[in-house]
């Protein structure tokens, strides 16, 4: 992946390593029994409890109440924004934040010839991205670093989180918007996440 075509942006209020899992598909979205990730999210248990296994920490759970959850805000993103990375609003309405919340943007493959398509991109590959913000992170004074961004590693490793629900959607110019909810969130200002 190549950081310009990747951008991060972190929730600050609240918000690897495994096979490489099969690339979800907005179409082709199985139904998984209670605390099981569906085969488009195989690896999002893995990934993000390889991270917090290193703390110590105990392992998250799937669940289908965070990825409903989760596809509903990446859908309203790609109907409404094209995608946009924009986080669930803390104000009242039907899509208030409620949960700890993850995102990540991917921009289309451009050729030369005019052709676009969509980059091929794995839930393993997103939550690498969002935990390699630990070198941006400095635990003594609970901070990221001066401009950058640490909020997506600390939701995950975030002590009192134990479920995690993801989704994705593709929008018509073939950019992608990926959600992770989780709960109870995290990245309480003042708080260290463990």
């Amino acid at each position: 992946m190549h950081k310009s075509t990747i951008f991060l942006l972190s929730l600050s209020l609240m918000l690897a390593c495994s096979n490489k899992p099969s690339e979800p598909s907005p179409q082709k979205t199985s139904r998984p029994h209670a605390g099981a990730e569906p085969y488009n999210f195989r690896g999002t248990l893995a990934s993000h409890n390889a991270v917090r296994s290193q703390l110590g920490l105990i392992p998250l759970r799937w669940s289908n109440k965070l990825a409903r959850y989760a596809q509903q805000w990446a859908d309203h993103q790609a109907k409404t924004q094209n995608c946009a990375m924009t986080h669930r609003p803390h104000q009242a309405g039907p899509y208030k934040q409620i949960y700890g919340e993850n995102l990540f943007w991917a921009s289309p493959k451009r050729w030369s010839d005019g052709r676009i398509e969509r980059q091929e991109i794995t839930i393993a590959e997103v939550v690498k991205a969002w935990a390699d913000e630990v070198v941006d992170y400095n635990y003594n004074n609970n901070s990221c670093r001066a401009g950058e961004q640490c909020g997506h590693y600390t939701q995950i490793v975030w002590r009192e989180t134990r479920e995690v629900g993801c989704a994705i959607s593709v929008c018509p110019d073939q950019s992608q918007l990926w959600v992770c909810n989780y709960n109870p969130p995290g990245n309480y200002i003042g708080e260290k996440p463990y």
